[in-house]
């Protein structure tokens, strides 16, 4: 049997699990008839060119957790920003952890997905918000199916959520070949703020897919601040598919920090529904020996009076593989707006492979847009310099990588993940000169 019909056939056999008829058991049934149309991507599409999920999507892959497995604090203290007091939703193997968590109702809702589901006061967000702007691919319907927990996170009008919160997925490796399906919603209404920090983290070498969809509702004026970290194990696969519509005057940021993994995906898609909208997209990725990493974004300029701004850094190592698929699409209504996309890289082996394509798809005529690629080896004048000036090669080159991305970290809005940030740099290139200041 192969893994697509497995899928199909757990669906029919389990259905009845997750929820009682109603508007998301509609919702779950349209997503699995369009899962079994498309399937999984391939590299036939345009999308999926340069990322094959061929090695991963074996038959073995289990679809539920057999068993429920706990950590210890002690254990997974090291991933939690800890610097400072946070919101948590932590899930084990899929399963959430009351432990780990701190959530909250204290006039916002931060709490697990399930619940939100589930309960009869949470409806009507769930039929004005749940699986309305993720697409009917492959992947996200999977996800839209199979899914049986995640974050919820509601933030009403005018309230700013006084500390970042926590969303942290971890794989205990007490079953190889899992595949899981977190799903999260976010709603931030009209003048509101919230800052999120979103983590997979692997804490065996045994192999593990995660197929994560999430959904972020930007209102009118709110702003969002969303930070993801991947660094995990050699073993650990990430298909990580965002989707974020914004209203008028609305701030949305997401940073996209790829440390590690065997292979990692990052679909990234903003939608502009309301003029004056501001998206913003950075990410670093610092990757060696054969790991993988793709960012797929899009900006769909639907509003006029709008901005977005991308500027993605790469640097890859012995036979790392990196892809940037980056895409502007503006409509004919959307007049007057400004759109910026640059995606540069550092090759410092021979054998790393970069793919970069990015795109603009313009049907506005009074627009400003750009877009821009580049592909390199570190200065040999700059690294000369510091060598003749005392600085050992491998510091000399660690300080040309950071300098390289260090506009990217300028703009994160919390200092101790900032901080937290500078010492996995420092980590990955193993070094150790002041990152940590």
């Amino acid at each position: 049997m192969e893994l697509k019909e497995k899928f199909i056939s757990s669906f029919l056999a389990v259905d009845d699990f997750i929820d009682s008829p109603g508007p998301i058991y509609d919702i779950r049934n349209a997503a699995i008839k369009s899962f079994e149309e498309k399937g999984f991507p391939t590299k036939k599409s345009e999308a999926w060119k340069y990322t094959s999920l061929k090695s991963l999507l074996k038959t073995e892959l289990s679809i539920f957790p057999k068993q429920e497995n706990a950590v210890e604090l002690k254990d997974v203290r090291k991933y939690f920003l800890h610097d400072i007091d946070t919101y948590k939703v932590v899930f084990v193997d899929g399963k959430y952890s009351s432990f780990l968590s701190q959530t909250t109702h204290d006039g916002v809702d931060i709490c697990l997905l399930s619940a939100a589901l589930s309960k009869e006061k949470y409806l009507p967000v769930i039929e004005n918000y749940f699986n309305k702007i993720a697409p009917d691919d492959g992947m996200s319907s999977l996800n839209t199916a199979f899914a049986r927990e995640g974050a919820y996170l509601y933030i009403p009008k005018h309230k700013e959520v006084e500390k970042p919160v926590e969303i942290i997925n971890f794989y205990t490796g007490a079953e190889t070949d899992l595949m899981l399906q977190p799903r999260n919603l976010i709603v931030v209404e009209e003048n509101a703020q919230v800052q999120i920090i979103e983590r997979h983290q692997s804490l065996s070498s045994n192999a593990v897919l995660t197929n994560s969809v999430t959904e972020i509702f930007v209102g009118p004026r709110a702003h969002v601040d969303y930070y993801k970290i991947q660094n995990d194990q050699k073993e650990a696969s990430l298909i990580d598919s965002t989707y974020i519509k914004q209203e008028r005057d609305s701030i949305a940021c997401v940073h996209t920090f790829s440390f590690g993994g065997k292979l990692t995906r990052n679909n990234l898609n903003f939608y502009q529904h309301g003029e004056h909208a501001s998206s913003i997209m950075n990410g670093i990725t610092l990757i060696e020996d054969a790991q993988h990493v793709d960012h797929n974004t899009l900006v769909h300029h639907i509003a006029p009076n709008c901005t977005s701004h991308q500027d993605y850094k790469g640097v890859f190592d012995d036979r790392a593989v990196g892809v940037f698929n980056g895409k502007i699409y503006v409509e004919k209504e959307a007049q007057k707006l400004d759109a910026f996309q640059q995606n540069n890289n550092i090759l410092i082996s021979d054998k790393a492979t970069i793919n970069s394509k990015p795109q603009l798809e313009i049907f506005a005529d009074d627009v400003k847009c750009s877009h821009g690629c580049t592909i390199g080896q570190l200065d040999q004048e700059a690294l000369f310099y510091m060598r003749a000036r005392g600085i050992a090669e491998k510091e000399a080159k660690a300080l040309l990588m950071y300098a390289f991305a260090n506009n990217v970290l300028e703009s994160v809005r919390i200092p101790e993940l900032k901080k937290r940030i500078n010492k996995l740099i420092a980590h990955k290139m193993n070094v150790q000169i002041g990152f940590d200041l």
